[in-house]
């Protein structure tokens, strides 16, 4: 049976298997007995790689060369194939804990809790009276096969671990954190992935963002056009190559990526933390063996920034002593692992499937029940005759009627009982930790109240300017304000698992992709917005002026906002439109000025006569001009009294034009109420990997 106070530490790397072992001292402490650092032949993040056989390769080597039996083992699982996340708990009794957790669970985990293995460890911070929690969660498709191939091997691990958690455990134990350490930012940049934890006095956190030493390798690929093994091994040389300077003239984007996430997530982490105090940067993994990048860091984030170069806490005597501290940067994860196996971890988090566990348990104590079989039937044959002497004598006195009534009534009362379910156990009533957490992050909607406001307000400011170039010339502008809010709908939406991707997340329910924007396994809040406007082309305005301003990146994404602004490009909808046209009049009396069938004449530009009314339009006539018959409309020849009529006609109506001329009637206006609809997501930052990829 493993021994409950040595423990193998494994960490299983892209670039190489760690192993620390350990053996807990009796005081608290621990000591080293052997480590091991077996490399693999290629790394794992390298083109035309197949992972698995590289990692049975590796740890066949680590078997062969070490006895790993007799001692407890854990391993690590990467930060990027797993979930961590964190919640501030309502305050109720410590017994309803772990069901308050597992309703919490429910709604941060992306998946169905029968699919996942699942952690928790809460924290109390000295200064505040709040508990939080932090969830950790693996798929159980992932963890069994990184078990299956540990079995394959003959290795049964019993502890399986987050490597950013196990790197926590190993430094808050060498270094003492405590109550009066300061706020530390630990930055483990490993392979492919780069995990951020933030420690203050009784609280951790946890970020992990897709960059590390892979992306440094690769901007040396393209830069030189050499293979990637080439590129990794001018990497690890640069400091002494000749062309160091432009080696770290290739690297010096991935620089800046790795920079401004690291100060993006402790942006992040502030808003969400204002007392939060944050004055140092600790590095962990070789990537930060690269001169120039902890300079460059302190640079940029302006703090100080360390590197690990030994363990306090653990010492080697002898020729090893000097390899040892070589290899401390890269054996964090492998030294808190062993730490969690001996009980010496500062949070916990045990992700081993526990079916595994059992089996592996039964497996162990299998000798020892042919024993304990035999000793009860050797047992049991001394002790047959006295059970049997006692049956017989209880037999042979009958119990009283009233105690055969009275187990009858009791039967009969526990059936009735059982029919009308008052003996079956009661759910879980969410309802007053609901209540509880509606005042958790309140000041959301008055953030998203302030968009709004900004969305008008830029709405406003682009009229005029809008106005003079789509409006009718001639026109008279709409008044202010240019929109005017009609609703505005809030709806929460939870988060889903990808097989249950919320169809209607993209507005368009029939679409093949049930959800286009990758919004769906985080929790969002969707916002609807109805405006009126009388501006020219209502639908154009509203993209050019709201849609604009949602999808500005420094609008999208802001640091101190815990929502990102996801926009659909179908969002914006007229969906109401109407013309208001008027029709001056000066009279009502049939005949009149402003009686549309009233005769009227008038002349056009050459001087012919036209007659007719507003409704049937004008003909053309024969009119005199100095004494001279000029063709008109008809064929048919104009009397002296027909030409005297007309005359003196268009002589009333041009007098009467000088006095009162008409004036067109100005061109109708047209409004639009128009719908606009986005999503505030609360992307949590250890999946944001979209955002990432956008910065980079």
């Amino acid at each position: 049976m493993a021994s409950t106070n040595v423990c193998w530490g494994i960490e299983i790397g892209a670039s190489a298997i760690r192993a620390v072992k350990l053996e807990a001292t009796g005081d608290g402490g621990a000591k080293l007995l052997e480590y091991a650092v077996i490399n693999h032949p290629k790394p794992l993040s390298a083109p035309d790689v197949n992972p698995n056989d590289i990692l049975r390769v590796s740890l066949g080597a680590l078997t062969s060369q070490y006895d790993l039996s007799k001692a407890a083992i854990a391993v690590s699982v990467p930060g990027h194939s797993a979930f961590a996340r964190f919640a501030k708990l309502p305050p109720v009794e410590p017994k309803k804990v772990p069901d308050i957790v597992k309703f919490e669970a429910m709604q941060q985990i992306p998946f169905p809790l029968e699919q996942v293995e699942w952690d928790y460890q809460t924290f109390v911070s000295p200064d505040s009276p709040d508990v939080e929690v932090g969830i950790f969660a693996i798929t159980r498709e992932r963890v069994m096969e990184r078990v299956q191939m540990l079995e394959d091997i003959g290795l049964v691990p019993n502890y399986v671990v987050l490597s950013p958690i196990a790197v926590y455990n190993a430094l808050a134990h060498d270094l003492e954190f405590g109550s009066q350490t300061p706020g530390t930012i630990i930055v483990d940049v490993g392979t492919t992935s780069t995990d951020l934890v933030v420690a203050t006095p009784g609280r951790m956190w946890v970020r992990t963002f897709p960059i590390g030493g892979h992306q440094f390798t690769e901007a040396l690929v393209q830069q030189f056009q050499l293979s990637y093994p080439k590129a990794e091994k001018l990497k690890r040389e640069a400091e002494d190559s000749k062309h160091a300077r432009q080696v770290f003239q290739a690297m010096r984007p991935v620089f800046t990526d790795l920079a401004q996430d690291i100060q993006r997530s402790i942006g992040y982490y502030q808003s969400l933390n204002k007392d939060a105090n944050l004055t140092r940067l600790i590095g962990v993994g070789s990537t930060f063996r690269l001169p120039g990048l902890r300079k460059y860091l302190k640079q940029q984030l302006g703090i100080d920034v360390y590197r690990i170069e030994e363990f306090k806490k653990l010492k080697v005597d002898g020729d090893g002593a000097a390899g040892f501290n070589d290899a401390t940067l890269n054996l964090c994860t492998a030294y808190g692992l062993a730490l969690q196996g001996l009980g010496l971890n500062a949070v916990g988090g045990n992700l081993m499937p526990v079916a595994v566990l059992r089996r592996s348990m039964w497996k162990e104590k299998v000798p020892y029940f042919g024993l304990a079989a035999g000793l009860a039937i050797a047992a049991g044959a001394g002790m047959f005759l006295f059970p049997m002497a006692d049956k017989m004598g209880v037999s042979a006195n009958l119990p009283d009627p009233i105690i055969q009534q009275t187990l009858r009534r009791a039967t009969e009362l526990k059936n009735e009982a059982t029919e009308a379910g008052v003996l079956e156990g009661g759910g879980v009533n969410a309802d007053a930790a609901n209540m509880v957490a509606l005042m958790e992050r309140r000041g959301i909607f008055q953030q998203i109240t302030r968009d709004v406001k900004n969305l008008i307000a830029a709405a406003d400011q682009r009229a005029p300017r809008w106005f003079e170039e789509y409006g009718v010339k001639g026109a008279t502008p709409p008044p202010a304000p240019a929109v005017s809010l009609r609703s505005f709908d809030c709806t929460y939406q939870p988060p889903k698992a990808a097989e249950e991707a919320d169809p209607f997340a993209s507005g368009d329910p029939s679409a093949s992709n049930p959800d286009p924007l990758k919004i769906a396994s985080f929790p969002r809040i969707e916002c609807r917005l109805e405006l009126t406007t009388a501006q020219p082309e209502p639908r154009k305005f509203a993209q050019e002026t709201i849609e604009r301003w949602l999808r500005a990146k420094e609008n999208r994404i802001r640091a101190d906002v815990p929502y990102e602004i996801v926009i659909d490009p179908r969002s914006i909808q007229v969906i109401e439109t109407g013309k208001e046209s008027e029709m001056a009049s000066v009279g009502t009396a049939r005949g009149g000025r402003g009686d549309p069938s009233r005769t009227i004449s008038r002349r056009d530009e050459s001087g012919r006569m036209l007659v007719g009314n507003e409704q049937e339009g004008f003909r053309q006539v024969s009119v005199i001009l100095k004494g001279a018959e000029v063709a008109g409309g008809g064929s048919a020849p104009v009397s002296g009294a027909e030409r005297a009529a007309e005359q003196s006609e268009a002589a009333a109506q041009n007098e009467l034009d000088k006095e009162a001329p008409i004036s067109p009637p100005p061109p109708p206006a047209s409004t639009g109420t128009i719908a606009v609809t986005w999503y505030a997501v609360f992307k949590p930052a250890a999946t944001d990997d979209a955002a990432a990829g956008e910065n980079k």
